[in-house]
């Protein structure tokens, strides 16, 4: 500890796939974590297996350097907006930001966010100019366009004198001027150390710290991760912990850790400044403070952002139930949920009542909660899952939704279509402009109407748009928004699927199976060209018999089915369909499987609104 002239906490932070990850892989390489001979995936911080697939991060995560005596702890932050509450944790805890913007697409509607962020804790960004290499940079242009954005952001006088930084995190290069020769991250290096000053608080002072993020480790339990604000920490210490409820509660740190490079490693003490990992406090939550048994002083409580979507998580009750899943009843559920809301403080989980044998959980958005239940059905879980509501609010007696903010960027020709199909859906645009043959519009949308809106935008687009959203604000409810045109094929019998059958049924419907498929009754095999509901025998084959006619029975040829994403299933189904989700198929389905059932059911909420109509 004697010959480090101190700690620097900074954090990444930028719209998704500005580069964020990808400058962090830069930084450990250039700092000599890595061995000569090591051989080092891309994005080496994106862990998980769907941040690497996805290319994506949805999780922070720390990492530490060493750059002329000092310490500098980064985080990589993630960039969608889903996961920003994960982005205003970590903001409590560093001394600077690194404000990643691209060289052609400047600020975008997170960056706005992440930025805010910052801002109003206090931090003075260092903005780094990325990908300057592209053949379209616009790296001037795109400096005015955020320093408009700073003042936009009421940023203060001090906050407004930024270094700007030119750079390809790809290449680890960053520089001074664009003209500049640089080869390596040097200036971005020097910039830190110039602007940003070392942790000043003192060691000697009583323990305070405060836990910013949450971990899990099958041996030790529930890990605590955040900044010393003061003092020192020691492992086996006796500390106090500032309960989120107010109260205090005495214990023990178990392990300590410290980052050094990638790895945590166990430390037998830690000083002011530095960024620790702690075990020991099994109900430890977000926010909360640990100090000195002798002098408890708890810090402000950090706020964790309300959920704006739920869906129920359901045990799987159709006939193929356990065929591919280990872990398919109540019990497994409940234990799963319990263990993601040690780490997912954004999550919220509910019991259902006793009609219902499931859960309702509430998350941030489509893709928190499909990436929550992705990674279920890799672990083994069956579960089978309802259509996401939006959660609405009472603000002032009124009934309020959340609001998006909507930026879509699309080649000309597809303007319109994309202005009216964000009308329908209750969205007001903001601004307009076009330049270099596309479009860029921004819109605040309800979150409903913006529910399985992605597939549609592709293919209005012919997968040549960009969409971003980003939640803006709650507003007075928007009232009712058009639901899907199209009713479904549904199968009224176990079996297996023929081609025969599918072939016949393709001329009126886009099949979501193909031949050879096995299905049940009340599976959904198909979305019907008109808007009812059509009950339909899948399995049937042509009857053989020893005539053949010409051309006739020549080889069925089947169009490729639809095949759906977890994230469109989801969307597409409606409030009395359910997405049946197993290790090995997606399915849909009714949530009533039996015909006879659906129809009794489907009368007897048409009385009950005919009644309440006439009362």
């Amino acid at each position: 500890m004697s010959n480090r002239k101190g700690i620097i906490n900074i954090a990444v932070i930028a719209h998704v796939d500005a580069g964020k990850s990808t400058l962090v892989d830069a930084f450990l390489s250039q700092s000599g974590v890595f061995r000569a001979n090591e051989a080092v995936p891309e994005c080496v911080m994106d862990s998980n297996d769907l941040e690497r697939e996805r290319g994506i991060t949805i999780y922070s995560k720390n990492c530490s350097i060493m750059y002329k005596d000092y310490k500098i702890n980064i985080v990589d932050t993630p960039g969608h907006a889903d996961f920003s509450s994960e982005v205003e944790r970590i903001m409590k805890t560093v001394d600077a930001v690194i404000l990643l913007v691209d060289s052609s697409e400047g600020p975008m509607p997170q960056t706005r966010f992440v930025l805010k962020k910052s801002l109003e804790y206090g931090l003075r960004p260092i903005l780094m100019i990325n990908k300057i290499d592209k053949k379209d940079q616009r790296a001037e242009e795109v400096v005015d366009l955020t320093f408009d954005l700073f003042v936009e952001l009421d940023a203060s006088d001090e906050q407004l004198e930024f270094p700007i930084i030119y750079g390809i995190a790809k290449q680890g290069i960053a520089k001074y001027e664009i003209e500049d020769e640089s080869t390596d991250l040097t200036p971005l290096f020097e910039t830190i150390l110039s602007h940003v000053k070392p942790y000043d608080g003192s060691s000697e002072a009583p323990l305070k710290m405060q836990i910013s993020s949450l971990g899990y480790d099958e041996y030790v339990g529930r890990l605590g991760i955040g900044r010393i604000v003061q003092g020192t920490i020691e492992q086996g210490g006796q500390v106090a912990v500032c309960k989120r409820d107010g109260s205090v509660a005495k214990s023990k740190i178990g392990k300590l850790y410290v980052y050094e490079g990638l790895a945590k490693t166990e430390a037998k003490s830690a000083v002011a400044g530095d960024m620790v990992v702690i075990s020991g406090i099994a109900d430890l939550s977000i926010g909360e403070t640990i100090c000195a048994t002798d002098a408890v002083d708890p810090m402000p409580l950090i706020e964790i952002e309300e959920p704006t979507l739920s869906m129920n998580f359901l045990i799987n009750d159709s006939p193929f139930c356990g065929k591919s899943g280990k872990f398919v009843t109540s019990r497994h559920i409940k234990s799963r949920l319990e263990k993601e809301l040690e780490v997912n403080v954004g999550l919220r989980v509910e019991a259902l009542d006793s009609v219902q044998d499931g859960f309702k959980v509430s998350g941030r958005g489509e893709l928190h909660l499909s990436i929550l239940l992705e990674n279920m059905r890799r672990e083994g879980y069956e579960i089978a899952v309802s259509k996401p509501q939006v959660l609405t609010k009472v603000i002032d007696g009124a009934r309020c939704e959340p609001i998006e903010k909507v930026t879509a960027i699309v080649p000309d020709e597809y303007a319109g279509t994309v202005i009216s199909e964000l009308n329908q859906r209750k969205g007001q645009m903001e601004t307009m402009s076009t330049e270099d043959g596309h479009t860029r519009i921004e819109f605040t949308v309800p979150t409903r109407g913006l529910l399985g809106y992605r597939s549609d935008f592709i293919n209005t687009t012919r997968g040549e748009g960009i969409l971003l959203r980003s939640f803006y604000e709650y507003e007075p409810y928007k009232g009712e928004i058009p639901k899907r045109n199209n009713g479904v094929l549904v199968s009224q019998t176990g079996g297996t699927a023929m081609a025969y059958s599918l072939f016949n049924l393709s001329e009126r419907a886009v099949m979501t199976i193909d031949a050879g498929t096995d299905v049940y009754e009340g599976m959904i095999i198909g979305i019907n060209s008109r808007k009812e509901d059509m009950t339909v025998n899948p399995t049937k084959n042509k009857k053989l018999t020893n005539t053949r006619a010409s051309g006739s029975d020549d080889a069925i040829k089947l169009l490729p089915p639809k095949i759906f994403t977890m994230e469109e299933a989801l969307t597409f189904i409606e409030d009395d369909e359910l997405l049946e989700i197993t290790p090995d198929s997606l399915r849909l389905r009714k949530r009533i499987l039996n015909e006879t059932d659906r129809v009794r059911a489907r009368n007897r909420v048409n009385r009950e609104l005919t009644d309440r109509e006439i009362g």
